[in-house]
């Protein structure tokens, strides 16, 4: 018995991913859909409704198929469902079982959970209200073009309030002060980059003509990163990659140079085909990080610290085992970049612990160690 299923009789035919109650693997039709909805249900009719709104999805008619689906996900690294929708009818302790699932991932807990209310009672739909993990509960129909921006809205709303939780889950220890010398190091980081910019500009210009020479698009790269206490702000870099790199990362999980198996996740790749020529040059002599001086100056950075990391891998170390890496300020060089930069043979759990190590042990006097340390460490081995 096939539970996810495309309409009949449709002029345009859609792809969608989909599983089999006899089959044990999750089957990718097109993995380059941007859309995806997982319903959790019976009702024909819905699921016919959301293959006309999204590009593919899944569908399951109960929630331990549906765990199991999810859990095969996790695994794959495949793509997250956009938007979760159960069936009201299925009662609130199948919902609340559901919800113990999706509370103990950090993806499945930002995607949207809603409810479909056409098959239950307005009495029931006030008992749903009560809930406080459903986000939404909706009615299905072919043409309701606003339910995209509804989950987008939603979206924005859960991550916003996971953020707060992510600041609230740093434990510092009970011998943890302000660092020694955090007057001096502020002070230090105005003064440095302000010269170093100033120094620099001609340079800057330069860079800058050759990434525009080479490829059209930004000069510069902004993303948004995790750094001190998980706080998020826009962090800058010379653009060494292709236009919409980012988007690739999916396609090339298999060239990871961590073992992303278990633990948390990171995301690097050694002589990276996404890379341009300028980019080669500006990552191998670290020119493509000097933007960064700009962070320092405005105070979300410091010159030595913990490197900020992208949202999808701060979400994955918020566990008590690795928070206190985020104790630190984010920097642009720190114990990891003179200690392991380079080395293929890098595990996730080392470059953690010598965050935790700097975490732990930052102070000036050991910044200025380390900025001492890294010119040495400038000149990458790999193109990574």
């Amino acid at each position: 018995m096939e539970l996810a299923y495309l309409p009949k009789n449709k002029a345009t035919v859609k792809t969608y991913k989909h599983f089999t109650v006899n089959s044990s693997q999750v089957k990718e039709s097109n993995p380059g859909k941007k859309t995806e909805f997982f319903y959790i249900g019976k009702n024909a009719a819905v699921i016919d409704n959301l293959i006309d709104l999204f590009d593919c999805g899944y569908a399951a008619e109960n929630v331990e198929k549906a765990i199991s689906i999810l859990s095969k996900i996790i695994e794959k690294r495949a793509t997250y469902p956009d938007m979760i929708l159960v069936d009201g009818a299925l009662g609130i302790p199948t919902l609340h079982k559901l919800n113990q699932f999706l509370s103990s991932s950090p993806f499945f807990s930002l995607i949207p959970l809603m409810i479909e209310s056409a098959s239950i009672s307005p009495s029931i739909i006030n008992d749903l209200r009560k809930l406080s993990f459903v986000d939404d509960i909706i009615e299905i129909r072919q043409s309701d073009a606003k339910l995209h921006h509804k989950i987008r809205f939603v979206k924005k709303i859960k991550d916003f309030n996971n953020q707060k939780e992510l600041q609230r889950k740093i434990q510092r220890p009970a011998n943890y002060m302000t660092p020694k010398g955090g007057f001096f190091k502020r002070s230090f980081d105005i003064l440095v980059s302000s010269m170093a910019l100033i120094a620099l500009s001609p340079i800057f210009l330069v860079i800058g003509i050759a990434i525009r020479m080479e490829s059209k698009g930004p000069i510069f790269y902004i993303a948004k990163r995790a750094g001190r206490g998980y706080r998020i702000f826009s962090f800058f870099k010379f653009r060494t990659m292709q236009i919409d790199a980012d988007k690739k990362v999916a396609e090339m999980s298999h060239l990871n140079q961590y073992d992303a198996a278990t633990g948390p996740v990171f995301f690097k790749v050694s002589n990276d085909p996404r890379i341009t020529k300028v980019g080669a040059f500006l990552r191998n002599t670290s020119l493509d990080e000097f933007p960064q001086l700009f962070n320092v100056l405005i105070g979300d950075m410091s010159l030595v610290g913990n490197r900020p990391l992208p949202l999808y891998e701060a979400q994955t170390l918020t566990t008590d085992e690795w928070a206190a890496r985020f104790m630190a300020p984010a920097g642009m060089t720190g114990l990891w970049q003179i200690k392991k930069r380079g080395q293929k043979d890098m595990s996730v759990e080392e470059r953690i612990s010598l965050d935790i190590t700097y975490a732990h042990r930052n102070n000036f006097m050991y910044d200025l160690w380390i900025m001492a340390n890294t010119p040495t460490a400038l000149m990458q081995k790999t193109n990574a």
